[in-house]
């Protein structure tokens, strides 16, 4: 059943979760029941990946209904999310290399005949590896893999099926009702061997019969029996960490264009009120993850996510899709607004479209401002080196969002 893209449908979801986000989800978690039957995992993810839910009242509830110690494993699992995103926004070289990566990997299928054959065969769930093929339908037909799937998929398909990782990525990219640049892209690198340098990740499959309570298990021969890292691959070496990027404030008593994105699901936490909106648009930007198409599943929820967004900040937010950048200019600039106010948005595809924007921007004399929330300030502050680092910082950051109301 695909979710319902609004945040009453999320907090729904987080409500009913709740009393099994202690040892219940430490012991179950791992376990891949198929499709429709996810019950030991939130199923949040779609909702945080839009903050239509936000990660901090998701640990408030945990923290709450298990203590510190009792929701130890899940809240290291929504922090996990925000360390990776802090991760890739501190090297933006990493993206900037997937992307183009990505790109000659599909200039190479147009004359490569027998890599498009074995890609159309992996995403078409026809390779067949049972398991393999299952998860690739479950993923096109449903939005969805479990994390655990979304390993031993990413493995066979670089180690076994020896296709280019980046085309892996893209494929999740497109699909995945809960994509995000970060956590999809590092999650692949991890993977491969890139993201932690020397160390991939093996499926293997006494690993796959267990944690698929033998739905599936293949035959030793079917997946490879020795793995390679890809480090030494790429150019990009060991990415120079990056101060964050500064953000412009909201100038208050200024003709204020609001720009609504999936980046920000909960715009009401930030004072809209106060501030002179001459104009709000729906930024439909869900087609730039990709070259290729991008499943219709993803499109209908950041559709349906924006419309709620809008109703519950109370503005009448007309729909922009997004198209040739100098586009946000000429509607600013057309409403009067000499600023455009938005959540922040990420390293990704949508942050690279604002990058090309900016230009036309800055010569109508239009700012643009966003707001960052202090969770991520506080997350990605430690994002400089190994998830070990932030772990440690969990109880500091726990106390320091309990007193700060989790804005």
């Amino acid at each position: 059943m695909i979710p319902v893209p609004t945040r009453a449908a999320g907090l729904d979801r987080l409500a009913a979760f709740t009393p099994r986000m202690g040892r219940a989800y430490a012991a179950r978690r791992n376990y891949d029941h198929g499709a429709g039957r996810h019950a030991d995992v939130s199923g949040l993810s779609p909702y945080l990946r839009r903050r239509l839910v936000t990660e901090a009242e998701t640990v408030e509830a945990a923290v709450a209904a298990h203590g510190p110690h009792g929701a130890e494993k899940f809240v290291q699992e929504v922090i996990w999310r925000g360390y990776f995103k802090g991760w890739l926004e501190r090297r933006p070289s990493v993206w900037r290399a997937y992307v183009d990566g990505l790109a000659s990997d599909l200039a190479d299928l147009s004359h490569n005949p027998a890599l498009s054959q074995r890609l159309v065969a992996a995403e078409t769930g026809q390779t067949g590896l049972a398991c393999f093929d299952a998860w690739s339908k479950e993923l096109i037909e449903t939005g969805y893999l479990h994390n655990h799937a979304r390993m031993w998929f990413a493995s066979i398909w670089i180690f076994t099926l020896e296709l280019p990782w980046r085309l892996g990525a893209d494929f999740f990219l497109r699909h995945l009702l809960d994509g995000d640049p970060a956590s999809n892209t590092l999650g692949w690198r991890w993977v491969a061997g890139l993201h932690t340098r020397g160390k991939a990740y093996q499926a293997e499959t006494w690993n796959i019969a267990k944690y698929t309570n033998h739905r599936f298990a293949p035959d030793r021969a079917d997946l490879a029996a020795a793995i390679v890292p890809l480090d030494g691959s790429e150019p990009d070496g060991l990415p120079e960490v990056s101060p964050l990027r500064p953000v412009s404030p909201v100038r208050h008593g200024v003709p204020t264009a609001i720009l609504l994105t999936e980046e920000e699901g909960s715009l009401e936490a930030f004072d809209i009120a106060s501030i002179d909106v001459v104009a709000t648009a729906a930024l439909s930007a869900s087609h730039l993850r990709s070259a290729r198409p991008v499943s219709n599943l993803v499109t209908a929820f950041e559709r349906g996510a924006l419309s709620d967004i809008a109703a519950r900040v109370d503005l009448s937010a007309e729909p922009m899709h997004a198209g040739a950048p100098r586009q946000l200019a000429d509607w600013a600039k057309n409403a009067g607004a000499r600023q455009i106010a938005m959540g922040y948005v990420p390293q990704g595809p949508l942050c690279d479209w604002m990058s090309e924007a900016l230009p036309a921007l800055t010569d109508a004399g239009i700012e643009l401002v966003e707001w960052r929330r202090r969770y991520d300030e506080q997350i990605w502050h430690y994002a400089t080196a190994g998830f070990f680092k932030v772990k440690k910082k969990i109880p500091l950051i726990l106390q320091e969002l309990q007193a700060e109301l989790l804005v």
